[in-house]
Parts: C-alpha cells; structure tokens; sequence
C-alpha cells in the first residue's frame, strides 16, 4: 500500500514544532523530547530523527539514531522509550505511517529498524493502533520486558490496597519522628547512594552525575527528587522522572543498605504515591524486574517482582519490535 504520508528528516529549524507537537501528542513522553535528549555530548550519538507529514500537516514525529554505517535505526538511542509518536489517530493513519516509514526504510538502504514505544498506559488516550499497524505489517518482537505498575484509581485510599505487610510497615514508620522524606535539589548525596547500591549488584548507574545536573539544567519540570533521612542522616533516595501528564517513573529508587532495617523504601513508596495522586497523575511505573545476572534477558527477577506486587502494582510488558528489510 502506497502511502501519502511524507518522511522527512529531522533539521534544527523543526525544533520548536517537534517538542510543540510531543506535548500536545496521545503517547509522548519526555524522553521524546530534544531538550532531553541533549544532555548527551555532541557527538555521542548519530541522531537520525524522523517527522511525518500528510499533506503538510505533521502527523508524527520519531526519535532515533543510526548504527552500523547507516544500516541499523534505533528508536530511541539514548533515552528509555521512543517509537513513533502522534495524537489519537485512527487506524488508518496509523498505518499509513508505519508504510512510510517502511518505504524510508528501504529507500535509505535500511537492514533492520528497532523500536521501543513506551507501554500503552503513557497514552493519554488508551490506544494500540500503532502496535497492530507495525504487526500487520510484519514486525516481529526482540524481547518483552516485565514492568510494573500502580494505578491511581483509589485516589487518597491507596493504602488500603497495598498488601498487609506494606500496610503495617507504612504506618508504623509514618509514626516515627526519626524519619522523614523530603524534596530535595542534593544530587550529589543522592548519586553517592546510587553508586553504592548499584555497586552491590554488580552494576554502575545508566547516569553519571554530570548528567543528572545536565538533566536537571534541561528538563527540571521533568525531575522530582526525594530523599529519606534518618534523624540528620540522607539513607534513601529516589528520582522520578515526570514522563507525561498520564506517568510518573521511578527511575531510580535506591537505599543505603546498612539502613534496610528501618524499610525507607516501603516510606519513599507511600509517598511517591501519595504525591503522584495528589498531583492527578493515572499510574507510577515503578521500573522493569529482570534478573540482570541470567544470560536470558527475559528471565524475571521473581523477588523483586513480588516486593514491587506488595504496593498493588500490576505487571505492564515493554516491548521491543523489530523490522529486517528483505
């Protein structure tokens, strides 16, 4: 099927178009924004984004990035989701797109496109039109990732639904003067936890601080970040990125565990919650369970699933599709 929907290339003088356009889109986030996207040196990445036209309308817009001498597209390089972003369009459309893109493609000698959209609960409106187009039209799926995530629709009796155990936890500790969460600006205490809590599983952060700064420096009606304390004492921290007016993300939610006695991640919980029902946000994703230590990157990580399950949160697939030109 021909489409009359036009690829373009990304150029700097569409940049006010493309970031007016995410934010009033049905399933952008802040990852598809450029201001995001440009805490990343010059030159880290080759940035190969996409806008959509018909007839002379844009109608989408995809970030990306080329490897492989130009033969691999990536979308998203460098953030945590991409794929293709529009309004709430109907199938038609969503088709159309996904056949112009195809035709881009292969016009630009393409061997394979990945795309990583963000789960379906980031559209404003829920719709999978883009997903069905993309499967209709042969793309296969690399992985699925389990994710997990609370859904606000209790308003201020979340608690309720959280399983015993978290409730009990919650309230004694709600009750102890010696802890506190606050906001706070302190990245570098915060960064020092992260180090070392990663540095316990084998692991370095996907941040440096100097891109947390930069973050914060680009994008900080995006960034929210709390802090436990313990009496005088910074012990937890997490940092939740604002995706879109639907999603709030724990992208990092670490502890010293010296600490883990006194359970400040069961508070930064409840408050994050808490917080994120107040502000009239529909979910918080609270991050993708795998065990990073089996060579199957599919394998869940069944501990951590059923600590995340204890906040009434519902398991939510990020998936990655994928397209090999003939």
């Amino acid at each position: 099927m021909e489409s009359s929907v036009i690829v373009e290339e990304y150029r700097p003088e569409h940049r006010n178009e493309w970031e007016a356009f995410v934010q009033n889109s049905n399933n952008g986030t802040m990852f598809h924004r450029l201001c995001f996207l440009d805490y990343h040196p010059p030159g880290k990445f080759h940035f190969h984004h996409l806008l959509f036209r018909k007839n002379g309308a844009l109608v989408g817009v995809m970030p990306g990035g080329l490897m492989d001498n130009g033969r691999i597209l990536w979308s998203p390089v460098g953030a945590s989701y991409g794929g293709i972003v529009t309004g709430d369009i109907p199938f038609a459309l969503a088709l159309e797109i996904v056949d112009a893109l195809l035709a881009y493609g292969r016009r630009i000698g393409l061997r394979e496109l990945y795309l990583i959209p963000p789960p379906f609960i980031y559209s404003r409106n829920y719709s999978q039109n883009l997903e069905y187009a993309l499967l209709y039209r042969r793309f296969g799926f690399e992985y699925h990732y389990i994710s997990h995530a609370i859904h606000l629709k209790h308003g201020a009796s979340f608690l309720r639904f959280f399983d015993k155990t978290a409730r009990k936890t919650i309230r004694k500790l709600l009750r102890q003067a010696s802890l506190r969460v606050e906001e706070s600006q302190d990245y570098e205490t915060f960064y020092r936890i992260l180090v070392q809590n990663k540095a316990r599983h084998g692991a370095k952060p996907t941040h440096s601080l100097e891109d947390l700064y930069r973050l914060q420096q680009l994008v900080p009606e995006h960034l929210r970040l709390l802090m436990v304390y313990y009496n005088q004492t910074p012990i937890a921290g997490s940092l939740l990125f604002l995706c879109n007016p639907k999603v709030v993300l724990c992208f990092y939610n670490m502890m010293l565990y010296e600490y883990q006695h006194l359970r400040p991640i069961y508070l930064l919980m409840y408050e994050i919650v808490r917080w994120a029902t107040e502000q009239g946000y529909e979910w918080v994703d609270i991050g993708v369970s795998q065990d990073t230590k089996s060579p199957n990157p599919m394998t869940p990580a069944l501990s951590l699933i059923h600590f995340k399950e204890r906040f009434d949160s519902r398991g939510i697939l990020r998936s990655t599709f994928y397209y090999r030109f003939l």
